[in-house]
């Protein structure tokens, strides 16, 4: 015979209640809080609440000429700041009809792949620590560091490169910058299957990720979902192919591609990125010509009167650039449309239905940046 106090306990199972996961949280990535409605460990709803780190770099951009908003890019995803500073660059020659020299072209493209392998090793990283695999953070950061390496040399900086700028290159590379480049290929090559071998085949890894936060493909369009992210639901969407900008046009793209759109998929998606990257860096490296590394600029730039847009691909997705210009030397208006701030609002979706510790692995397959969120 049930007492009063066993239909209370019965009854409060089944009752919701909210959590704060964040934001502090060592698996958020960053200055975010997930409000977690749940019931049990079972979670009901996932509600974002960002904008704890919002500097109005957007705002900032209108008071700054356009060389110094490239330094501003920087701070949003910081891990893809050399092609966030590519993307104003690219919009600013747009507007004025320069023609950048192809040796600084060829350049950032080498130097953009290389930022989206150190970018995507970083994550792989950070994502196995999350869920228990703390090599993987030693494994990672180490090969991370001969990338992080050779920014230093070339542009003097390890995270907030800076380096390029309206028209071209701040200044030409090292001399060995070639040599270094292929010696890094070998390496990494010959290190990446120690990454499968260590997460990718590993049994735990696959069941705490496999059928898991399932996002279909026309999920992934509606909610605008880009980056390996969108294409771990089979969301052809991959710039470099489809609006090639820079070298890409001269190389062969291979878009990676799942159709799985589980955690898994979007796991697999960057591992198998960072082989198609060590793929273009062998094409690209033989294509560096001789000549200038960058166009003669005016001190000050001033665009001409109209709406200007450029698109590029991140590690973690499309970055938009639209500039409204009244002829002044600072923007009337600037807006970035940036990939982490779309694939975080499609967590609810992914995450409802799951437990608690899954959000992590769901949250942490987005690849999130939160500072690319709160600009």
């Amino acid at each position: 015979m049930e007492t009063t106090t066993t239909k209370n306990i019965l009854l409060n199972e089944h009752d919701e209640y909210i959590i704060n996961m964040g934001p502090q949280h060592p698996s958020t990535h960053g200055v975010l809080r997930f409000e977690l409605t749940l019931e049990g460990e079972t979670i009901r709803n996932v509600k974002p609440h960002c904008g704890y780190i919002h500097r109005g770099i957007e705002k900032m951009c209108e008071h700054n000429t356009y060389q110094q908003i490239i330094h501003l890019t920087d701070r949003m995803d910081y891990l893809s700041a050399h092609i966030n500073n590519e993307a104003v660059s690219l919009c600013v020659e747009k507007a004025l009809g320069i023609e950048v020299p192809q040796r600084a072209i060829v350049i950032r493209t080498i130097l953009s792949e290389l930022n989206r392998i150190a970018s995507h090793q970083l994550w792989w990283s950070a994502f196995g620590m999350d869920l228990g695999a703390l090599t993987t953070f030693f494994y990672g950061l180490r090969d991370r560091e001969h990338i992080l390496d050779i920014f230093e040399e070339t542009t003097g900086t390890r995270l907030l490169k800076s380096y390029i700028c309206p028209g071209g290159l701040m200044y030409d590379v090292h001399p060995n910058f070639a040599q270094r480049i292929k010696e890094f290929i070998t390496y990494f090559r010959k290190k990446l299957p120690e990454y499968d071998r260590l997460l990718t085949g590993n049994i735990i890894l696959q069941e705490r990720t496999k059928g898991l936060g399932v996002l279909s493909l026309e999920d992934a369009i509606a909610h605008g979902i880009t980056g390996p992210s969108g294409r771990g639901s089979g969301f052809s969407c991959d710039l470099r192919k489809h609006q090639p900008y820079s070298a890409y046009d001269r190389v062969q793209v291979n878009e990676i591609l799942r159709t799985e759109g589980d955690t898994y998929a979007r796991y697999l998606v960057r591992i198998d990125e960072m082989r198609e990257s060590l793929n273009l860096l062998e094409q690209l490296i033989t294509m560096i010509p001789e000549g200038d590394y960058t166009a003669k600029m005016k001190p000050v730039i001033k665009l001409p009167e109209g709406e200007f847009f450029q698109s590029v691909e991140t590690a973690r997705g499309e970055l938009d650039v639209h500039i409204i210009s009244r002829g002044e030397k600072y923007p009337y208006r600037l807006h970035f449309r940036t990939p982490n701030f779309a694939n975080l609002f499609v967590i609810n979706k992914l995450a409802k239905g799951s437990m608690i510790a899954d959000l992590v692995a769901i949250s942490g397959s987005l690849d999130l940046i939160i500072p690319d969120i709160d600009r």
